[in-house]
């Protein structure tokens, strides 16, 4: 068994092409925008309301579902250890919109409370001892109300009836009880559902056993890592099964079990091979795939997209972007799940990134066009941060631009700053955590990895493109005489909140059939640099291959200042308020520096001493009406005019 297995994977693992895709093909956008999941309607909560003083341990789901009716009844029992002493009441998030039929303590009946703001509140009959383990089970069925776009969703594929779940970020709680935040992870579950005959079950976990009861079967399955409420799921239609393996170090291998549409069988089939690749490159990358003694899969599912439900991800279709994307999250999500949603990049901007990683490895002539899509994406607006700055709107945490794309490339900048060696290392460390693994991180968190492994602060780096916004624009001057080259770099950002973005800049000179990289330290704007290239350069390139998230960069060439040339650039125009005026003069010169409105009244005048050489001035516009004006710079050999835009 083992050895056809291996030779079907090296088969696949020759191939240099994805396989091919009849289907749509999904960028990071697309992905994002059809991941703005869970929206809830009436007003209702967003967040959890229950008072967290306990630790889950153990949920036992048993649920009776026809995939025809938009129905579940179930009973759901937990184990938990209550975290404060005097603990008599225990608290769980249900939508009011299910009816609770009993409470179970010890065969014992308990009273219990449905609040209107979807707080199931049960009443203990004795006060449990603090770090005691003890369980109850709730019984209650319904027609869940769903949450907008997902939950719960009962429909029809190809004539036939199917129903999925798909609760992130809030929507766990519509169809069973649960804890609905970013709390506390049940530390292993087993999930038991009772369907009619004909269908399948797709879950969380290992398949324990399936078994026929009249004209029902009943599936069990079973997962012992941590799983948080939003990553339980249940699919069920007339799922086909089939397998693919990954081989793993030991010598064994892990299963991908696939779930799909029996009229999608065959395509299926030949898409889902591209997972052995991008699980063994993530490994090789990171660390071995985190739910290992238990699965991955695939379940195909109504949604527009695709969702990382613990070791069995739910795709609409195969195409290589999405389950490349949904697969990172098993690592990024699943084994260390984002501990708030304001730091949704932990999950989101990881998986896009490492789809991005997938590009540069397994098929390189796309990697540029995958870097080129994420910038134009972020710099299509000046501002936006990756932090999540609004919690309660489902589309700012599913924001494409700031949590998935700007996040993926504040990651590929990281990389760049640490070097790969420090950059996956310091991945590893984060993942293999004890205090993080199987449980929450938040951004601080994977910070302090970074720096502790690479032994850099970097409080710096990720108040400039972490907690604040938008992005920075470069402006090079260069010259050359003999050998010697001389560059200033300006920098202008797009966005108030940020005032330098302090990064390693590559600069690129060719000309006479060579070409050369170099990288400068950028510290602050006007910063001049001096470097020898021992060829005539013609063309100077600002950062080739798109290490820095930056747009609107300007490179302008200076003649060599032994000719009786001079030379005036003006940057940013249009501006918002400051304009940056780069000076290349011959001989040193008093310059008068006035700006005049549309009606012909100065409205800036300064007369200012400008050394020979290479320099940069600034002026505020700050106090100006927004309009057009006219700048002027007048010397013994200077006459230099230009229009002036605020914006």
């Amino acid at each position: 068994m083992k050895i056809k297995i291996l030779l079907f994977v090296t088969l696949i693992a020759s191939f240099g092409i994805r396989a091919q895709n009849n289907s749509k093909k999904y960028n990071t956008d697309d992905i994002s925008s059809i991941e703005k999941k869970g929206v809830v309607l009436n007003g209702k909560s967003l967040r959890t309301n229950i008072v967290n003083n306990y630790d889950l341990k153990y949920n036992r789901c048993e649920w009776q579902i026809d995939p025809a009716i938009n129905y579940i009844k179930g009973a759901v029992t937990f184990f938990f250890e209550p975290t404060v002493n005097g603990f008599n009441q225990i608290q769980f998030d249900l939508s009011d919109s299910l009816t609770v039929d009993s409470v179970k303590y010890h065969s014992t009946s308990l009273t219990f409370n449905h609040l209107s703001n979807d707080v199931l509140q049960i009443t203990l009959n004795n006060t449990i001892p603090i770090n005691t383990l003890d369980s109850l089970t709730i019984f209650y069925q319904g027609m869940p109300a769903g949450s907008g776009f997902g939950s719960f969703i009962q429909s029809t594929h190809n004539g036939t009836p199917i129903i999925w779940t798909l609760s992130e970020p809030f929507g766990a709680k519509d169809w069973w009880p649960c804890k609905n935040d970013l709390i506390d992870k049940s530390d292993s579950m087993d999930v038991i559902v009772t369907v009619p005959q004909g269908n399948r079950v797709a879950s969380n976990g290992l398949l324990v056993s399936e078994s026929s009861s009249g004209s029902n079967v009943i599936f069990h399955w079973k997962t012992r890592y941590a799983i948080a409420s939003y990553l339980v799921a249940i699919g069920v239609t007339n799922y086909v099964q089939y397998s693919n393996y990954v081989p793993l170090p030991a010598g064994d291998s892990l299963l991908v079990l696939n779930y799909v549409y029996p009229e999608d069988l065959v395509p299926a089939q030949s898409q889902t091979p591209d997972i052995i690749n991008v699980i063994k490159l993530y490994d090789s990358l990171t660390i071995q795939y985190p739910f290992s003694k238990e699965k991955y899969g695939h379940c195909e599912f109504g949604w527009g997209g695709g969702m990382e439900h613990q070791t069995m991800s739910y795709v609409v279709n195969f195409g290589h972007e999405l389950i490349a994307h949904e697969c990172a999250h098993q690592w990024f999500g699943d084994r260390v799940t984002c501990g708030s949603w304001q730091d949704i990049w932990l999950n989101e901007g990881f998986a896009t990134y490492f789809e991005g990683l997938t590009e540069e490895r397994l098929f390189p002539s796309t990697w540029m066009s995958w870097k080129q899509n994420k910038i134009s994406s972020v710099t299509a607006s000046p501002n936006g941060s990756v932090l999540c700055s609004d919690t309660a709107s489902v589309n700012r945490i599913f924001d494409g631009r700031l949590s998935y794309n700007k996040g993926s490339y504040l990651l590929h900048m990281l990389r760049w700053k640490l070097g790969d060696s420090l950059f996956f290392k310091s991945l590893k460390n984060y993942l293999n955590d004890p205090l993080l693994a199987w449980n929450y991180a938040k951004t601080p968190d994977l910070k302090a990895h970074f720096e502790n492994t690479s032994g850099q602060n970097l409080t710096s780096f990720f108040n400039e493109w972490y907690y604040n916004q938008g992005y920075p624009s470069y402006q090079l001057a260069w010259s050359q005489a003999g050998n010697a080259v001389t560059l200033t770099v300006n920098q202008t950002q797009s966005d108030p909140s940020v005032s330098f973005y302090e990064m390693p800049i590559p600069v690129q000179f060719i000309g006479a059939g060579h070409d050369t990289t170099i990288v400068f330290n950028h510290t602050f704007s006007g910063q001049t640099f001096s470097a020898t290239v021992n060829f005539p350069v013609s063309t100077v390139n600002f950062d080739p291959v798109l290490h820095i998230l930056s747009a609107h960069n300007v490179v302008t060439g200076i003649p060599d200042l032994t000719e009786t040339n001079n030379h005036i650039d003006v940057f940013p125009n249009p501006t918002k308020n400051i304009i940056n005026i780069n000076l290349q003069l011959n001989k040193t010169d008093d310059l008068l520096f006035e700006v005049v409105d549309i009606n012909g009244k100065s409205v800036i005048c300064k007369k200012e001493n400008i050394i020979a050489g290479n320099s940069t001035k600034t002026m505020d516009l700050e106090h100006l009406a927004v309009g057009e004006y006219l700048l002027s710079i007048k010397g013994k050999e200077i006459n230099f005019t230009k229009k002036v835009v605020k914006e």
